[in-house]
């Protein structure tokens, strides 16, 4: 968060991310050679979201960094986003990604500040647009140089508003119309991993599933009626300000693992680092149903892939997608 302090070396597939970017002058970083150039990304189908399987128009992307703590929510705009990310901060929280390209809500948020851990993640959407509240100094010369359009509040004050309703710091809120007319040249959507298509074979019928980290809580109720995932965050019912209760299509709980970084905040807590580069094992929800699977991604500018156990592809149902980062490795 804004006026966290400390340093850490990249990790390495960070590093390497980082280097690639040392043509343009932007990050210093020494190597045996030149670096490669990043893969030209496949412009997704017009007719049909790559992040959702639903009809859509190729759009940009845009990635917002968003509050989960008791006193942010509900939340406003959330039921907009294509894609949802669940990632660990400080003290065992949680903080919300939320991917935006087939809709954009008139506001979202509330917003907070971006980590480390965002850069690696969204490489393999391109180059996305980022809002965020702001960041830690010494994290600023790696979002900089990072293959992204970082829009800090300071960047971009006119895509910022305030809550009167609210307290700070929990009353920021982005208007993302006005975000990514800041940030021309934003990849549109494209192919990041995922398939969307009828349910694999096989799969244990489940009603609910919590999802813990060390001090936040989800749990998703299959609501057969409408098809789709009631989320609870914390023992309460999740829901937005504008759109309802949250309603993905499908959960995907990816187990990676997440270790101690060196940056930390004002109050001397560790900023966590989560690694989404590499291979690890995933529980697909979707129909009601839950699928063991497996997730891979070669390197920073690859998409995710998740498979069935036997090694083909696991297909998400149509709809809104959550990805919470979970801590440790699923035993079934």
């Amino acid at each position: 968060m804004t006026g966290e302090r400390g340093i850490r070396r990249p990790g390495r597939a960070l590093t390497a991310l980082l280097c690639a970017l040392t043509a343009a002058g932007l990050y210093g970083c020494s190597g045996s050679g030149p670096p490669e150039p990043a893969p030209t990304p496949t412009t997704a189908p017009a007719a049909t979201s790559p992040f959702t399987g639903l009809p859509a128009r190729a759009a940009p992307v845009l990635a917002v960094k968003i509050d989960n703590v008791g006193a942010a929510r509900p939340h406003t705009g959330l039921g907009a986003a294509d894609l949802v990310y669940v990632e660990q901060v400080e003290g065992g929280q949680t903080r919300l990604l939320a991917v935006f390209s087939s809709r954009l809500p008139d506001r979202t948020g509330p917003v907070r500040s971006a980590r480390e851990s965002d850069i690696e993640l969204l490489a393999q959407f391109g180059t996305p647009a980022l809002a965020y509240s702001g960041s830690q100094t010494a994290l600023k010369p790696l979002l900089r140089a990072a293959p992204l359009h970082a829009l800090p509040q300071e960047e971009a004050p006119a895509a910022f508003v305030r809550s009167a309703a609210r307290a700070a710091p929990h009353n920021l809120y982005l208007l993302p119309g006005r975000a990514l007319a800041a940030a021309p040249g934003t990849s549109p959507a494209h192919d990041i991993g995922f398939r969307f298509g009828p349910a694999p074979d096989g799969g244990t019928p489940v009603g609910e599933h919590t999802v813990r980290y060390p001090a936040a809580r989800y749990a998703f109720t299959w609501s057969a009626p409408d098809r789709t995932w009631r989320v609870a965050m914390d023992g309460r019912p999740a829901g937005t300000t504008d759109a309802g209760p949250l309603k993905p299509a499908t959960v995907v709980v990816q187990y990676v693992d997440i270790h101690p970084s060196r940056f930390h905040d004002v109050l001397g807590s560790v900023s966590p680092y989560t690694e989404t580069v590499g291979t690890g094992t995933a529980l697909v929800l979707r129909d009601g149903r839950a699928h063991e699977a497996r997730w891979s991604r070669p390197s920073a500018t690859s998409g995710t892939a998740f498979t069935t156990p036997d090694g083909g592809p696991l297909a998400f149902a149509p709809g809104q997608v959550w990805v919470l980062l979970a801590p440790g490795a699923h035993r079934p």
